[in-house]
């Protein structure tokens, strides 16, 4: 039972997270804002009970809003409709095909680098929130905005036009946060999580407000469109006849990837912060995200990923298992059903208190710190990662911080592969690991040092694989050193000693 609580707290919390990124990350999408609710009902419910990760949750995701913007004006938002269910399709097709091992090849370090970069990402773009500027959309991580600012920009504008009923509201949501967890908690009990304390401070707090100077206006509200029809008015099916359109294959192609791109990033990332260690198995992760775009895309919803704010937040909340996310999921369709206009009545101000917190609990200088003591190697990849997310976006930053990782690989082994020594005129060289042709360049440096009338013996028994790159490298240094009198010793296994003998025949 003390996990199950857990669980209801953590999924409340994410309730509160997930409300305003769903609506937001609609609306800069050119959809419905119906459709961000229902990407994030299906994103909890389908995709949490499908899905073997304990604590990623899924839902309408940032990284796809360009993508999403440019199908629904090429393809109009029923035609996209249909692209995301074929990508879903597409993805459990992956999952079968059993791709989700490329998860696997993603350096911690840049793991960590993204999860700090998404920190400091939430805090800037959450402060313009919390002083009533909202002119950019909830859920914009990006460093270009559509408002026409950066992040940046948007942060000193923003200092410049505040809402004074905002900040009241924001300031009654983070003190409450801070009383309830440092203090209240130990007296009244962890019945109920701070975050949900903080928006409930700070929607009293703009409720006192109204009528006066200082009311927030409804564009500084939360707003879940009602369906006064029921909900058949709100739902927009997908179009059949579009499947044979190749633009709509296409479309369908680019979500497929990046969407799966994006939730292997996710569930690495958060599977490295759990507590207890629980690998998430990647292909039936794909396959859980191909069902949750399937029926995305049947009921009207924008396509889904495994997104990494809300994963966090379930993280730092408590939460236990995937109960956590599907029991998000349901508040996510009784605030649809429900409890529309009561939610209406919560001011961004307070909801972005709730994702600054986030935010700094992903970003801490402990992390900088630590990364830092473990050398360049480490910490450079780290902080590229961070740069190039703070400058780009997610998915691109992440590539470009791989990029960075995989050039100290190649640089480590470089110069761990091939260990020399000297003795007089005798050279040894032994090949400590496989070596390849990225190990050329040092080779070739090595054999040239030898000195006319020398003598080189070159020990590869301890390599297990040898490039043919460096086979033929070893074929013409000892067609040289016949001519500069030099003794050559190969040891090689056995494969590769027939390698060398074969290439010489030929050569």
């Amino acid at each position: 039972m003390r996990g199950v609580g857990a669980d209801l707290r953590a999924g409340a919390v994410v309730f509160l997270v997930a409300l305003p990124l769903c609506l937001g990350i609609a609306t800069a999408s050119g959809a419905p804002p119906f459709a961000g609710l229902v990407a994030g009902i299906v994103g909890g419910i389908v995709v949490g009970f499908a899905s073997a990760s304990p604590l990623s949750v899924a839902g309408p995701a940032a990284g796809l809003t360009v993508i999403t913007l440019d199908g629904i004006e090429a393809l109009g938002f029923r035609g996209f409709l249909t692209a995301t269910l074929l990508a879903g399709l597409m993805q459990i097709a992956m999952g079968a095909l059993r791709l989700g091992v490329l998860a696997h090849f993603v350096p911690n370090a840049v793991i960590r680098g993204m999860l700090a970069a998404i920190g400091l990402i939430l805090v800037l773009k959450q402060i313009p929130h919390a002083v009533g500027y909202d002119r950019d959309f909830e859920g914009d991580f990006g460093f270009a905005q559509f408002d026409g600012r950066n992040t940046f920009s948007e942060l000193v504008y923003s200092l410049e036009v505040v809402q004074p009923g905002a900040i009241v509201a924001a300031l009654a949501a983070g003190l409450a946060y801070l009383l309830w967890r440092d203090y209240a908690r130990v007296r009244l009990g962890a019945a109920l999580p701070p975050a949900l304390v903080a928006v409930v401070f700070g929607t009293a707090a703009a409720a006192l407000l109204a009528g006066g100077p200082m009311a927030l206006s409804d564009a500084h509200l939360v707003a879940i469109p009602r369906a006064r029809e029921g909900l058949a008015s709100l739902w927009v099916p997908p179009e059949l006849a579009a499947l044979l359109s190749p633009k709509v294959w296409m479309t369908a192609g680019v979500l497929a990837i990046v969407a799966s791109v994006e939730s292997l990033l996710c569930v690495e990332a958060i599977d490295r912060l759990d507590p207890q260690h629980r690998p998430t198995p990647t292909n039936r992760e794909l396959k859980a995200q191909g069902l949750g775009n399937l029926f995305a895309g049947a009921l009207g919803g924008l396509p889904v990923t495994a997104v990494i704010v809300r994963s966090s937040a379930n993280l730092q909340a408590g939460a236990r298992s995937r109960f956590a996310a599907i029991f998000h999921g349901a508040l996510l369709a009784a605030a649809v059903l429900l409890f529309a206009g009561l939610l209406n009545k919560i001011p961004l101000a307070s909801l972005a208190v709730v994702l600054i917190v986030v935010g700094a609990k992903l970003t801490p200088p402990s992390l900088y710190r630590e990364m830092w003591a473990k050398g360049w190697a480490q910490f450079a990849p780290f902080i590229a990662t961070v740069i190039f997310i703070l400058l780009s976006d997610l998915l691109t930053g992440t590539l470009l911080g791989l990029l960075v990782g995989i050039y100290f690989v190649i640089r480590s082994n470089y110069h761990s592969a091939l260990v020399v020594s000297s003795e007089g005129d005798c050279r040894y060289v032994r090949f400590t690991q496989s070596v390849s042709f990225l190990n050329k360049g040092r080779l070739k440096q090595v054999l040239e040092e030898v000195p006319a009338g020398g003598r080189l013996i070159l020990d590869g028994t301890r390599a297990h694989f040898i490039d043919n790159d460096i086979l033929e490298e070893l074929r013409d240094f000892q067609g040289l050193a016949r001519a500069r009198e030099i003794i050559v010793e190969l040891k090689l296994p056995p494969i590769a000693a027939e390698a060398l003998e074969r290439s010489r025949e030929r050569g």
